[in-house]
């Protein structure tokens, strides 16, 4: 599958392709390249986009059981430029150096970013660290991650991406949609009512986002990227999707609610967020538009992903009429609300 000068902007350049051959001998071998001696044990984590390993390897000086095991990510070849993938690794040690809780890939001989031979694809090494989701978010929690997010977003202002994707209706938006339809994934039965509804609420949200300051975000700061221990308290991973985009998008991936309990939270985290910096509270009219673009881009993304087998494994319905129709009660339910800010004096 050739990207379009679309998915270029939206995904990275190149070809994508898929890495059925990796296997654990050609995984294990190019980690041993790196200097360490790996004992055999090979196991693959959960892992969609790349392919993630859990890799046991022989260390005499151990200390904890997560010291004679590395994470190996091998990234899917066409997504992101190399270009692209050191400005996330750059991202993560400029958190490290300020002593952000965040798993920065390992370096040898000053590099972290690796390519196979003879496949091509890049790959990095990780240091493991164990750690759980959280059940629930209590309100120490949540001045625990304003605070935190604050020490984030005052480290990712110091200097922006340059290729990196900028998060806003045309990339998530416009580009995600037209890559879409060009696809006919879409039952033709949905797929006109999908277009319209789409680029209605794409148009509606464009001048919500003028003005609006960008810079290195997470991006997609779920509860699935977040680890805590009693212990060391949270910790972030998972920054293969940073972005240059308002810094609204952590806040609202972390409380994604809509009731009283929700905003309650979101007072805590931006009290506390404001310890740092003060919380851009204008920009908590993006929160519905930014979840109508995570809509369309994760529409985007499985339709994108569709030939490889994991995807319709993990998403069987995503081809019935069933899931297009709740698709477009979303689209219209993200219409009303983002036309209902429009006329909020709050805002």
């Amino acid at each position: 599958m050739t990207n379009n000068s679309n998915d270029k902007r939206v995904w990275g350049s190149g070809e994508t392709e898929f890495f059925y051959q990796l296997d654990p001998a050609t995984i294990l071998d190019h980690i041993d390249k790196l200097g360490y001696k790996t004992t055999g044990r090979c196991l693959a984590l959960n892992s969609l986009e790349n392919r993630v390993y859990e890799i046991e390897v022989e260390n005499d000086e151990a200390k904890t059981a997560s010291e004679n095991f590395v994470i190996a990510k091998f990234y899917r070849p066409g997504r992101w430029t190399r270009e692209q993938i050191l400005e996330e690794h750059q991202f993560l040690f400029d958190l490290k150096e300020a002593e952000i809780p965040v798993i920065a890939p390992l370096k040898f001989n000053g590099e972290s970013l690796f390519e196979t031979e003879p496949h091509k694809l890049y790959y990095c090494v990780y240091p493991k660290r164990g750690g759980r989701n959280p059940d629930e978010l209590t309100d120490s929690m949540a001045r625990d991650l304003g605070r935190l997010l604050g020490r984030m977003h005052m480290v990712g202002r110091k200097r922006p991406f340059e290729h990196r994707i900028k998060l806003g209706p045309d990339t998530y938006g416009d580009q995600n949609l037209e890559s879409l339809l060009a696809m006919n994934i879409i039952p033709e039965s949905f797929k006109q009512s999908y277009e319209v509804l789409a680029k209605q609420f794409i148009n509606l949200i464009k001048p919500h986002f003028n003005n609006i300051p960008t810079q290195r975000v997470h991006g997609d700061c779920h509860w699935g990227n977040i680890l805590y221990t009693e212990t060391e308290g949270f910790f972030f991973i998972d920054f293969d999707d940073v972005v240059q985009g308002p810094v609204v998008q952590d806040l609202w991936l972390i409380i994604p609610g809509r009731d009283q309990e929700a905003a309650r939270l979101k007072e805590l985290f931006m009290e506390s967020y404001a310890l740092w910096s003060d919380f851009p509270r204008n920009q908590l009219k993006l929160i519905e538009a930014l979840r109508g673009l995570r809509y369309l881009h994760f529409d985007h993304w499985i339709a994108k992903r569709w030939p490889d087998p994991s995807f319709p494994q993990a998403f069987p319905h995503f081809k019935d009429e069933r899931y297009w129709g709740e698709r477009i009660n979303d689209l219209r339910e993200q219409i009303s609300l983002c036309e209902s800010l429009n006329h909020n004096p709050y805002y």
